[in-house]
């Protein structure tokens, strides 16, 4: 199973893959320290464990726990399957669909983007709201992946509105109106006994929209996400890098034929950046020719 969860994350433009992974190993583990809590009597040693993966909705108790805003959106229910079931095969279908158009690391930067923006949210109408409704009161917990995977849909349906899934019973429909249905229903929610989540999602479906309109007039709003995760990556990995010497050769060179010795190392490292970035499948015939002779020197 490690071989499987390595070659998982190894494997280029597969974020997606790796996000549910994570959630999944993040719901095993605690779901499993649950069960033996439980059983063993130490049932508050795994609420106090579970707190620490799950945003309060005051202020005062996010200011003592503030990476819950990042922590939250990688944990799930553990009273069943059904909240994360239904979270990772919508990340699974959207995520897919995203990763093809515009690459691993930006679907990162929308599931990062929109759990933050949902977590915000939260915690902004939990606590700037005079006089809030009943369905407001008490001290909530949030936890769950839905405004993660809500900005992911709505990402692609603003990207790709007309493109089509078919639905069992319902046959082919547009996502744009599965979207939508999704949207509304979190808005009639928004006034019941989940309200916290309702409103998370709502949050994370606005960035979706937002970054993909940002997107498309030339500004990338997760690009700190990405830097930032090349960077811890980068203090765990050295990068290898392909020595190329120049050598001269008794017969004439053709002009256009791409041999070790005509391709400078700038080309090199160009090459290796755009294969850490986008992977392999992103190189051009080109590209993969000269990085092709100049490993043979």
């Amino acid at each position: 199973m490690l071989e499987e969860f390595k070659h998982a994350f190894s494997r280029p433009n597969n974020s997606h893959i790796q996000l549910i992974l994570i959630n999944v190993a993040v719901f095993v583990v605690l779901a499993i320290f649950m069960v033996f809590s439980l059983w063993f009597g130490f049932g508050n040693v795994f609420e106090v464990v579970h707190k620490q993966f799950s945003l309060p909705s005051g202020f005062g108790d996010f200011v003592t726990r503030p990476w819950t805003l990042i922590t939250y959106f990688f944990t799930h229910d553990l009273r069943g399957l059904m909240h994360i079931l239904f979270n990772m095969l919508a990340l699974y279908w959207f995520g897919k669909l995203l990763v093809s158009y515009l690459g691993s690391d930006k679907v990162i930067a929308v599931y990062v983007l929109g759990g933050l923006a949902g977590g915000a949210l939260y915690l902004m109408v939990y606590n700037l709201i005079p006089n809030p409704p009943e369905f407001l009161s008490g001290r909530a917990e949030l936890v769950g992946a839905s405004a993660s995977v809500f900005a992911i849909m709505v990402a692609a349906a603003t990207l790709l509105p007309d493109y089509t899934f078919f639905l069992l019973f319902f046959g082919p429909v547009k996502i744009k109106w599965i979207a939508a249905i999704y949207i509304f229903l979190s808005f009639l929610g928004s006034v019941g006994q989940n309200a916290g989540g309702e409103i998370a999602h709502l949050g994370g479906a606005l960035i979706g929209f937002v970054y993909i309109k940002q997107l498309q007039v030339g500004v990338n709003w997760g690009g700190w996400i990405t830097a930032t995760l090349n960077g811890i990556a980068g203090l765990f990995s050295s990068r290898r890098t392909v020595k190329v010497t120049y050598r001269k050769e008794a017969s004439a060179k053709r002009p256009h034929s791409a041999t070790p010795s005509s391709i400078s190392q700038q080309e090199i490292d160009a090459i290796l950046d755009k294969i850490s970035e986008g992977g392999y499948e992103s190189l051009s015939k080109d590209e993969r020719e000269k990085l092709f002779k100049a490993s043979k020197k």
